[in-house]
């Protein structure tokens, strides 16, 4: 998931950089998006909701 959310703010900041705003955008929404799950879901392995194993 990581790599996933370094791959769309790497396309965010190029995107940014050549003046495709809306390209920018929302590949800045989905980075967020999954960098909120994935603290989510971190969370939710931190206090033994879900096991890993």
């Amino acid at each position: 998931m990581l790599e996933w959310i370094l791959i769309l703010l790497a396309i965010a900041a190029i995107a940014a950089l050549l003046g495709f705003n809306r390209l920018s955008g929302l590949a800045l929404s989905g980075a967020k998006l999954l960098i909120i799950v994935a603290l989510v879901l971190f969370l939710l392995v931190l206090f033994g909701v879900i096991a890993l194993a």
